[in-house]
């Protein structure tokens, strides 16, 4: 299974418009960081979780030609709202696209243009958006959705392993140890149910706004404490503001290992373009 940073940056993106701060000038290219996206290549199966503005440009940057469905966190401008440009993908088969009840039916109301009868042309993209509440398989993987708190709203995270399962079969098995990714973006709170459903991933790649603290985002600790109760043998900080520079963060994750003793977990800030082969 192959994963992609498509993007590590909170919602204004980094540079932010109209800011001159030392991270927003910067020349370092791991401090350009579009929003925050994640693609995985597994399984037999092609997958984005969460569509930003720079969608596009993401998945051109990634040379993907063939994507078979979205997963989203929840309906944020900065996750969805480069839904539109999946639409090369769509023109033999319409893409799947999961995620929780209220994220689903915002999505039919802010795109309403997509599921309503029109003339041909001008073109669109062709959806199947689905509910999700349970585990389930797409390929040969298994994706279990990871209900959290992002302040008050109900959002999803996602745990994926490829199981080599068949298309559309439900899988209520355990989840193997030591296999996976599991992404948790925009999270403040990771109820204890939802740790349950997480066995000690391969990699994490977990929210960390910043080192301050937030109330609807996990800081920097939070973000890797949590992590770290999951077990994941690897933790990526993502959707990261321009507080930091990505060498500041890099400083802050061997701090906070000798700080905590933490041996045997690599702990570092993700960037974009990162990519991870999990086996």
């Amino acid at each position: 299974m192959n994963i992609s940073i498509l993007g590590s940056g909170t919602s204004h993106g980094i540079p932010v418009v109209g800011c001159d701060c030392p991270v927003c000038t910067s020349k370092d290219p791991f401090d350009k960081r579009m929003r925050s996206s994640l693609l995985v290549e597994g399984g037999g199966v092609s997958l984005v979780i969460d569509t930003g503005p720079e969608f596009r440009l993401q998945v051109i940057r990634a040379g993907l030609k063939k994507l078979d469905a979205v997963l989203l966190t929840h309906p944020h401008a900065d996750h969805l709202h480069g839904l539109d440009d999946v639409r090369p993908f769509s023109h033999k088969k319409a893409i799947e696209v999961f995620g929780n009840d209220a994220t689903i039916e915002e999505l039919k109301e802010r795109f309403s243009y997509i599921f309503r009868i029109t003339q041909e042309g001008g073109g669109k993209p062709r959806l199947a958006p689905k509910t999700v509440t349970r585990q389930f398989t797409l390929g040969g993987l298994t994706i279990t959705p990871i209900p959290c708190k992002h302040g008050e709203l109900d959002i999803l995270g996602w745990y994926i392993i490829e199981s080599g399962a068949k298309s559309g079969a439900e899988n209520n098995a355990n989840t193997p140890a030591g296999r996976g990714i599991l992404y948790l973006t925009d999270c403040s709170t990771l109820p204890l149910k939802s740790q349950t459903l997480i066995n000690q991933p391969e990699a994490a790649i977990i929210g960390g706004l910043r080192e301050q603290p937030h109330p609807t985002h996990f800081s920097f600790a939070e973000a890797l404490e949590t992590g770290i109760k999951t077990g994941a043998k690897k933790i990526f900080l993502t959707h990261l503001c321009h507080n930091h520079s990505h060498k500041e963060i890099t400083r802050y994750c061997a701090q906070f290992k000798k700080k905590t003793g933490i041996k045997g977990t690599k702990i570092a800030p993700a960037y974009d373009g990162l990519q991870l082969a999990l086996y």
